[in-house]
């Protein structure tokens, strides 16, 4: 990502005793104002690159399986992408009014040491997105191969690599060198992915709804299926974590949006991009999802309709030569078709895939690595520290099950991310009216030098409330219910009002102004 050029134009832009501050770097610097290009498509794009994935196409079948109908897992997928909009809006304006990435933007509330603590936590939560998508994707290459040529299922003769098979491992290998290559070639490459990126999935996306609905002849049976709660409190405590789950899959967003909002032209460009491209997509792409697997269970009327949530399950059904389970013939009559979808079906996921996880979850932790020690590590060194540390998570093992991806992974780690939302909200917004002083934020006596204890003691006491809950959902800690475990589903909620509560409250910045008020 480092560009020399783009180095000393934003020197040219600063004090000259910043070029040689240990806190900064090329890929930290503050982006010059002739290089935000960034348009309201741009963000728009941006946000559809990232939502048509396979993980989002999975959400509303998580929800489905825990007993909601159809309408009720989209109402809670639409409701969560709208609250998370805000904390998102909210942390890209210092982005785009002042060129700066998210860890230096933490710097203003935590210090410049003690930002390194929320920056390693965003960082690891996105290694372990990094390595979901890189195992799903993964996964997508090896069940189409299998589909067209079987015999690549057995190679390794069942040998197991960190709990995965031969064939999952090398497909899990091209999709995580893909990755890291591409980022190599920095934000400009980013954008133009995002860019022819962005149609191409929805192309895909509307060619696999129309074929399978025109295939079933009519939507299928999923929208006549009630929920499984007999009463509104039954669904309550289903909706409660699984809202805090949705806002929990794009809390890590919420956080580290300055990464992409430096770039924009002006604050119109980002807001508008952003609010189109965020909760349209997820609501559209949710909903096509529904349509998809519903229609498919009437196709694949032998398949288990848990898998059909799947779209590479289905995909390979539709490609494989074999007849599915209760069929008498392939669904795709001749060898030529069937490789022909296969080939741009794969590529698709790929692309969709791809498109994600550089934009969401190698950009941010890179960055955040970097900010540790501007001097010693880079963005791309940044990046492969992300790859390695998203292997060592073995992700495999965080997909698991529905419950176990919903409650345990995005509402545990929204505990940890809700807080430093609410921290440094409260800080620009209402602190700090907005001012930021960018020269000070990479020196080190500067007045955000060293570590602002009372943002760090507003993020201890607004992750503590969820602990309890935390350690119960991943059966670390015994007992029966207790009020921690009703505290538990709020999660990301709680963080945000007690941390942003705290800070505000007890933050030297605020007395200085009433003082100064006074």
């Amino acid at each position: 990502m480092h560009d020399p050029a783009l180095t000393r134009e934003a020197l040219a832009e600063l004090p000259a005793d910043i070029a040689t501050s240990p806190l900064f770097n090329g890929d930290l610097a503050p982006t010059p104002k002739g290089r935000r290009t960034w348009t309201t498509y741009n963000f728009a794009a941006l946000w559809i690159a990232m939502a048509h994935c396979l993980p989002t196409y999975m959400l509303a079948g998580g929800l489905i399986a825990l007993g909601m109908n159809w309408w009720q897992a989209l109402l809670t997928i639409a409701l969560g992408n709208v609250i998370v909009l805000v904390p998102i809006l909210l942390n890209a304006h210092p982005g785009t009014k002042y060129g700066i990435p998210f860890p230096v933007l933490a710097r203003s509330s935590f210090g410049t040491v003690g930002a390194n603590v929320p920056a390693i936590l965003r960082a690891v939560v996105a290694c372990g997105w990094f390595g979901i998508q890189t195992y799903i994707g993964g996964e997508a290459v090896r069940t189409f191969l299998v589909a067209v040529w079987p015999a690549f299922d057995q190679v390794g003769s069942g040998a197991m690599i960190m709990g995965l098979g031969v064939p999952s491992a090398i497909t899990f290998g091209i999709f995580w060198l893909i990755n890291i290559v591409i980022i190599l070639f920095g934000m400009n490459a980013v954008r133009v992915f995002e860019n022819w990126s962005a149609p191409l999935i929805l192309l895909m996306g509307v060619w696999l709804l129309v074929w399978v609905v025109w295939r079933a002849g009519g939507l299928g049976p999923m929208f006549h299926r009630p929920s499984s709660f007999a009463t509104n409190a039954d669904f309550w405590k289903v909706f409660v974590p699984s809202l805090t789950g949705m806002i929990g899959f794009w809390a890590t967003l919420s956080l580290n949006i300055p990464d992409f909002t430096r770039f924009g032209r002006g604050q119109r460009e980002q807001m508008l991009g952003q609010s189109i491209g965020l909760p349209t997509t997820m609501i559209a792409f949710s909903a096509m999802a529904v349509v998809i697997t519903s229609a498919a269970e009437t196709i694949l009327k032998g398949s288990d309709p848990k898998t059909l949530w799947d779209p590479v399950v289905v995909l390979s059904q539709i490609t494989s030569s074999k007849a599915p389970a209760g069929l008498d013939a392939p669904l795709l009559a001749s060898e030529g078709s069937r490789m022909l979808v296969a080939v741009l079906s794969l590529f698709g996921v790929a692309v969709a895939t791809i498109s994600t996880n550089i934009a969401a979850n190698v950009i941010s932790p890179a960055t955040d690595f970097a900010n540790c020690a501007p001097r010693l590590i880079s963005f791309k060194t940044g990046g492969v520290i992300t790859g390695v540390v998203g292997i060592l998570i073995m992700p495999w093992k965080l997909l698991a099950s529905a419950d176990a991806y919903i409650f345990n992974w995005l509402v545990g780690y929204s505990a940890l991310l809700g807080p430093i939302a609410g921290i440094m909200i409260v800080d620009y917004w209402l602190l700090r009216g907005k001012e930021l002083n960018v020269p000070d934020l990479y020196r080190v006596k500067g007045r955000y030098a060293g570590v602002n204890w009372v943002a760090m003691l507003a993020l201890v006491i607004g992750v503590a409330p969820n602990v309890p809950g935390f350690l119960r959902s991943v059966k670390m800690l015994g007992g029966g219910p207790d009020m921690w475990d009703h505290i538990y589903p709020y999660a990301w909620f709680t963080g945000v009002l007690v941390a942003g509560a705290v800070h505000l409250m007890f933050s030297p910045t605020r007395h200085d102004r009433m003082r100064r008020a006074g």
